[in-house]
């Protein structure tokens, strides 16, 4: 552990000195995340025109003469409705910009981008029939109907093309904010981890400020290498000598409300964005309602939902789901189990024990992808496990077979547990079903994944499968348990086809 004295002579051996240096400008990040929301609105635009263009095309057929006024509406006083796809993007762009579509924040932040351009998709859409129904405008209902769906679909296609573009440009330090970490050694080195793990958010760290503690800070910032700027008064000037354009501030001590509220004060003027770590992590959205009282900004947490409503109807959706998925995937599992027999004539389908939701076992079933003396053969190879935690993972394990390597690479291995979907004893997402030997070595906080039904694909496997670690493992787990919901089945079961193709941590 590092004393005060230690940290007193760490922070002056470490602290970054004045200099004159040329500093990075922290306003680039701005004007280049405002060219990219540019060229988002214009990719928008075009694409908005196009599903205009196509929903007239098949509501009226192709146009004989565009020049002149094709799919010309007598009920809109000789309107062509070529004018009227343009009428329809521009509401439609500004609905998205008013939503805030186009800051800087919103590119990139998970489900909630796509999210927010289909709410602003069916907001326009009601803006228009309501228009049209109060000014009596005959617009047709056919030519509505067609645009806004492939609208819709092609505006979230564009934002996924432009979110690689921006992944890719942040992979090469472009359009990154430059970030200087405020708080807690603890909390500073959780952040520090998290961004550094997470180069898509697109925060790189540049240093950090530590505050004055009246005890043993520990040594959990010394030890990642990051330039120390000096205390909470410090911030500041940290920020004029690192050129950082964001502070993010994780927990603080003592009075903290005042210390916030100082720190804020303080960056006035400076341009930069202040960003604020609640302490209340891993709860997401929409079961976190702000109620001020008093003047204090308080957050109303509900507890998640296991019952009620909502689970039904995901419990309809998976059963639905499953059946839709295994009629279609019939002829390729029919494939495989030929494959499976013909490679070595031992049984198509492995049984195993696993536990499901509140610790019930159930038989899950998958493709057999090793020799039939697996289980038989495990004990010699216990000492080559590269996964920590209760997990047991070989990158090149010898005991799987030919036609085992190919259908693991693809996930092909778990398209039979569409079967414990049907039987209600799996979901098509959630938490990786475990084996009754991996549970008996939980701790009490990891035993929360037993809370939901297992699923076939979860946040693990669209975000790294084999190659996450057990914490990790664990962490997505739990979040889906807390905060799970139907259009975030929908974004995972999306995801998941990326993630199959990619076949990353697949083994």
């Amino acid at each position: 552990m590092v004393t005060l004295k230690q940290l007193d002579e760490t922070l002056t051996d470490r602290a970054v000195p004045g200099t004159t240096a040329p500093l990075p400008d922290r306003r680039a990040t701005a004007r280049g995340m405002a060219w990219f929301a540019t060229v988002v609105m214009v990719l928008d635009t075009v694409l908005i025109l196009c599903a205009g263009l196509l929903a007239a095309v098949s509501r009226f057929g192709e146009p004989t003469t565009y020049i002149a006024g094709g799919w010309r509406g007598s009920n809109l006083s000789g309107v062509p409705y070529s004018a009227v796809v343009v009428m329809v993007a521009v509401v439609w762009i500004a609905v998205l910009a008013v939503r805030g579509g186009y800051s800087g924040r919103t590119f990139g932040s998970g489900a909630d981008e796509y999210k927010l351009v289909l709410s602003a998709s069916v907001l326009t859409a009601g803006l228009i029939a309501i228009v049209c129904y109060l000014a009596k405008i005959e617009l047709s209902r056919g030519f509505l109907g067609f645009a806004f769906p492939i609208g819709a679909v092609l505006l979230v296609a564009g934002r996924f093309s432009a979110r690689k573009v921006l992944h890719r440009l942040r992979a090469r330090d472009r359009l990154v904010h430059r970030v200087l970490l405020v708080g807690m050694p603890a909390g500073v080195a959780e952040l520090l981890e998290v961004m550094r793990r997470e180069p898509k958010m697109g925060f790189s760290v540049v240093g950090a400020c530590l505050p004055r503690l009246s005890k043993d800070p520990g040594d959990e910032v010394a030890d990642e290498g990051l330039p120390i700027y000096g205390y909470l008064d410090d911030v500041r000037s940290a920020v004029e000598r690192s050129g950082a354009d964001t502070v993010v501030v994780s927990a603080l001590p003592g009075r903290s409300s005042r210390l916030l509220r100082r720190l804020s004060w303080s960056l006035e003027g400076l341009g930069v964005d202040l960003v604020v770590v609640p302490s209340l992590t891993d709860v997401a959205g929409p079961r976190i309602h702000h109620r001020p009282v008093a003047g204090l900004p308080l957050l109303h947490v509900e507890e998640p939902e296991f019952t009620g409503a909502r689970r039904i109807v995901k419990n309809i959706f998976d059963r639905v789901g499953a059946g839709l998925i295994t009629i279609v995937a019939a002829p390729v599992m029919l494939a495989i189990a030929l494959a499976i027999k013909c490679d070595d004539g031992g049984p198509v389908i492995l049984r195993q024990t696993r536990v499901g939701v509140h610790g019930n076992e159930f038989t899950c079933f998958k493709f057999r992808s090793m020799v039939v003396d697996a289980e038989q053969r495990l004990a010699e190879l216990r000492a080559a496990n590269e996964h920590d935690g209760v997990l047991f993972k070989i990158r090149n394990d010898p005991r799987i077979t030919r036609v085992g390597r190919v259908i693991r690479k693809l996930s092909l291995d778990e398209v039979p547990q569409l079967f414990n979907v049907l039987r209600g004893e799996m979901s098509l997402v959630g938490p990786r079903p475990p084996l009754p030997a991996e549970v008996d070595a939980y701790a009490e906080d990891v035993r929360r994944r037993l809370l939901v039904r297992p699923g076939i694909t979860g946040l693990w496997q669209v975000s790294g499968r084999s190659n996450l670690s057990w914490d990790d493992s664990v962490r997505l787990d739990l979040y889906y348990v807390e905060n799970w919901s139907l259009s975030a089945d929908l974004v995972i079961l999306a995801k998941t086809v990326g993630a199959v193709l990619s076949r990353n941590g697949a083994y």
